[in-house]
């Protein structure tokens, strides 16, 4: 039986509009088929179910996976790139994939306990996982490559102040205009790209068997290195923001990632501050309402330095 939470319709509705409901519609047929394709018993959905749907599935040979459908707009090539290039060093496989379904049949990671759940005492290990996760990952851009890149992404920003009628509404004057200087500045001086996982924090790396801990849900991105550490550095969440004194944990995270991924502080820094920013700032795009923890991390890094 189908399971298709009360929630994740309303949110994807409220999300992906007209798209979204035809979509759920959709979705039991979708199931359906990917089953009788890849002869697969479905289990129950992953919890939380955040945007796309992932359910747990078992192959007829008893081998455990996830069945991934994406949404229409979901990014399922670009994962599907990542994926194949990726070929399971660091990151969980790519056993199928369906782009008329935009579904994809991947490794499931057992035991499949997310970093995030690591206590802040030990964000020094985790921090050095994730470096670890990242190293692995990490591929060279290949000729004919249309991954999206850093920059695509950060473009999103040059609509905040438009948003605002050239304010920065929710998010503090001296934060954007930090972001502004350091985006133009970062960009000039940017080293070759490389394949990326695009949003590599802690939620996205998980306990398995194969290998003691594995990346899911790449992004696929065209960036520099030091892009990549953003999202550490403003997850997980609310643990970090819970501790007695969150901006000595970033500045400690900062320095760790540029020692072990071998990267300049500055650029580790900056990026993290930009991605932050950006991160809320999408949350407006998305919900109408400002993510509050990543602003928060992003003037605890511009504080630091």
């Amino acid at each position: 039986m189908v399971i298709i939470s009360d929630a994740f319709s309303r949110a994807t509705a409220a999300r992906s509009g007209a798209a979204g409901r035809d979509w759920l519609d959709r979705l039991p047929t979708i199931l359906d088929d990917c089953a009788a394709r890849w002869g697969l018993t479905l289990g129950a959905p992953a919890a939380p179910l955040s945007y796309n749907y992932v359910v747990n599935a078992r192959r007829t040979d008893g081998t455990a996976a996830m069945l991934k459908i994406h949404l229409p707009e979901g990014g399922f090539a670009s994962e599907v790139a990542a994926l194949r290039r990726f070929d399971g060093r660091g990151s969980a496989r790519l056993l199928a994939s369906d782009p008329r379904n935009a579904a994809l049949l991947l490794e499931r990671c057992e035991p499949g306990t997310p970093l995030t759940l690591t206590t802040v005492a030990d964000d020094e290990r985790a921090t050095s996982i994730a470096a670890s996760v990242m190293r692995q990952v990490w591929r060279p851009l290949l000729p004919g490559d249309s991954f999206q890149t850093m920059a695509d992404w950060n473009a999103d920003l040059r609509l905040l102040r438009p948003h605002y009628r050239g304010g920065t509404g929710p998010f503090p004057v001296a934060l954007i205009e930090e972001v502004e200087t350091l985006l133009p500045a970062l960009t000039a001086s940017t080293p070759a790209p490389i394949l990326l996982h695009g949003d590599l924090h802690y939620d996205n790396i998980l306990a398995a068997a194969r290998q003691p801990w594995l990346a899911i849900d790449p992004k696929g991105l065209a960036g520099e290195p030091a892009y990549e550490t953003g999202a550490l550095l403003y997850n997980p969440q609310p643990h970090l923001l819970d501790a007695p004194h969150p901006g000595r944990i970033l500045a400690r995270r900062v320095d760790q990632l540029a020692e072990e991924l071998t990267l300049d502080r500055a650029r580790v820094r900056g990026w993290g501050i930009v991605r932050a920013v950006l991160s809320a700032w999408w949350h407006v795009q998305s919900s109408g309402h400002v993510w509050q923890e990543a602003l928060t991390c992003a003037g605890l890094l511009a504080a630091e330095q």
